[in-house]
């Protein structure tokens, strides 16, 4: 068991360190305790993950409220909706297997990666001519797909997060990061509760990995906030391709 937390631990600083930036920690972290836990059942691994995530995430958004200009008022609507949307997700992966909406988000990571390279202007701050009610209904509409989402798949989830606010709301990269750090607590929160009441959350492993977690996404987000758009944006491609060639693995290889 001690050689097990080792492995997940350094997992879930990895993780914590690469979600406060861009999002995908679920990249490292939910592979890592699949393999290195294979005796349990995937739902309560997944569970076990959002502990770690979800105070990972919690420090790298408090971090980003206090360097940032917050739209708390669009967030409280998304945070709502995006909880509930990731319990309904958590619920459902334990009766269907996710397997299938798999290559749909393969194909959908590809566009976004060759969007985002070749425009090279992305994630900068770019005025958007929308009005208060549609800029509300999409956050809702992106809430409630993006929660289902985190608590039936996961891994990515605030890689989406930062595309939307960017691309539909003209935020630059930091901003984008930190309001997807916020709308991710909330997802976090969803999936805990239904994992929680459902017993499918191995605590034993889950509190270690949360410590590890918090303190990468400590420096995370200090990295991100130092360096600026620039590097995120790097990052952002980094994270996107990881998930393109994980998604990949899971359809073409995995047997």
């Amino acid at each position: 068991m001690t050689q097990e937390i080792i492995i997940l631990c350094i997992a879930a600083f990895a993780a914590g360190f690469i979600d406060s930036i861009v999002g995908g920690g679920g990249l490292v972290q939910t592979p890592a305790t699949l393999i290195t836990l294979p005796q349990y059942p995937v739902a309560t691994l997944l569970g076990t993950t959002k502990i770690p995530s979800l105070l990972g995430t919690s420090i790298a958004a408090f971090q980003y409220a206090l360097k940032v200009n917050i739209r708390w008022k669009l967030l409280a609507a998304m945070c709502s909706i995006a909880f509930v949307a990731a319990y309904t997700g958590s619920a459902t992966v334990t009766l269907v297997s996710n397997a299938f909406m798999k290559p749909v988000f393969f194909i959908i990571l590809i566009a976004v990666f060759i969007y985002t390279y070749t425009k090279k202007d992305f994630g900068l701050a770019i005025e958007k001519s929308i009005s208060e009610k549609k800029e509300y209904l999409l956050c809702c509409i992106i809430a409630t797909l993006i929660g289902f989402y985190d608590g039936f798949i996961g891994p990515g989830t605030g890689s989406f997060l930062i595309l939307f606010f960017i691309s539909m709301l003209g935020f630059d990269f930091l901003k984008a990061s930190a309001h997807a750090k916020l709308v991710n607590v909330s997802t976090n929160l969803g999936s805990i509760l239904f994992f929680s009441r459902s017993g499918h959350i191995l605590y034993q492993y889950a509190l270690p990995m949360a410590i590890c977690n918090f303190t990468g996404s400590i420096l995370g987000a200090k990295l991100a906030i130092l360096k600026g758009n620039k590097f995120i944006r790097i990052f952002f491609l980094i994270v996107i391709a990881a998930t393109i060639m994980r998604f990949g693995y899971d359809i073409f290889f995995k047997k």
